[in-house]
């Protein structure tokens, strides 16, 4: 060992996690953290292959990647233009969902909340609702969904931010918020025309049939555009299982970092549901997911991101497969896995308290 060598400090590293050194920028890793991102990853490419798989016509999975390899076979069509694009849009959904739904329940402090559950999802469908039941343009649906999903945000945002988002305070606000939201799009709907209010009834629950790439770019613009906030999130995060009185003791600033974890979570789901539909339970279940198989207190955003990208692929499989030929919205299978966990949430919770 030369002199410089034996000179430099050496790092012993705290239990579980390594240290990766990329030039001269160093980040410790939890070891059960990227195993589990590992597995989740070849999990979700098996799922995506299999998904391209499946179908009429079936496509044997080694055509499938001759397919996505660009050497040329006879399913390119059905594989790159007809199921590709769908699919992707899934990956892409799922990992937003969970990644919103990881920043908003570190935030509230509560595995209960998530986007679905606070209101703006149900902000989303409304405005949409009265898009297309005042006979909109179907471009102007999207648009109209993230801005009333933003509104519904904002209005939780100011209801809850009034004691530093508190946690009790901010998903009792979301859940008075989704309640009457829900009411106003029920009266919206049989207020309008039978057709109209059928349509508005697919879209609000939550389908990826007919969508592709252009929902996907605007979902992946949106996670490139916040992606140095998801950076400063990863690390914020950190800090949001600590009381105010101790986190303004270490430095920090905890009603603005929750602020600001909680906008960028609302930001993102109000994004996803504007392209996708109120696809419900991603947002809850990816990050409760992710966190048991981490055990962690809070998933790392990576792995919540590639549980619910899993989770959304799985689902829009199932949906097109069980009841073939035909096919159940994504929105439908979603509901169907979380309704019974958050049943298991509530009752665990219970049995906590009691």
């Amino acid at each position: 060992m030369t002199a410089v060598e034996s000179s430099r400090p050496t790092y012993a590293g705290l239990p579980g996690r390594s240290l990766l050194r990329f030039g001269p920028v160093s980040v410790q890793v939890r070891r059960r953290a990227l195993l589990v991102a590992t597995v989740t990853t070849v999990l979700l490419a098996a799922a995506v292959v299999l998904s391209l798989s499946l179908g009429t016509p079936y496509v044997a999975p080694a055509d499938v990647l001759r397919s996505l390899s660009g050497a040329g076979t006879p399913y390119d069509l059905v594989v790159r233009d007809l199921r590709l694009p769908r699919i992707v849009l899934a990956a892409t959904a799922g990992a937003a969902f969970g990644i919103a739904g990881t920043l908003i329940q570190s935030v509230a402090r509560n595995p209960l909340a998530s986007p679905d559950v606070i209101g703006i999802t149900q902000g989303a469908g409304l405005a949409a609702t009265v898009a297309i039941t005042t006979g909109a343009a179907a471009v102007l649906v999207a648009p109209a969904a993230l801005v009333g999903g933003l509104a519904a945000a904002l209005l939780l945002l100011v209801l809850g931010a009034r004691h530093g988002l508190a946690a009790q305070r901010f998903v009792l606000a979301g859940v008075a918020v989704a309640f009457a939201l829900r009411a106003l799009t029920e009266v919206v709907m049989l207020s309008a025309d039978p057709i109209d209010g059928l349509r508005a009834q697919i879209w609000l629950i939550g389908t990826l049939a007919g969508r592709g790439w252009s929902e996907t770019l605007w979902i992946a613009l949106t996670l490139v555009v916040l992606l140095p906030v998801l950076a400063w999130a990863g690390w914020a995060l950190n800090g949001t299982a600590l009381d105010d009185d101790t986190a303004r003791g270490i430095g920090l600033r905890p009603g603005a970092r929750r602020l600001g974890l909680a906008a960028t979570g609302v930001v993102l789901a109000a994004t996803v549901t504007a392209q996708v539909g109120a696809v419900d339970f991603v947002a809850l279940v990816a990050p409760q997911v992710a966190r048991r198989l981490v055990r962690a207190e809070r998933p790392p955003l990576v792995c919540a991101a590639l549980v619910g990208a899993l989770l959304l692929v799985l689902a829009d499989l199932a949906g097109r497969r069980i009841f073939a030929p035909t096919q159940l919205p994504a929105g439908v299978l979603t509901a169907a896995i979380g309704g019974p966990y958050l049943m298991f949430l509530l009752v665990r919770r219970r049995r906590r308290s009691a």
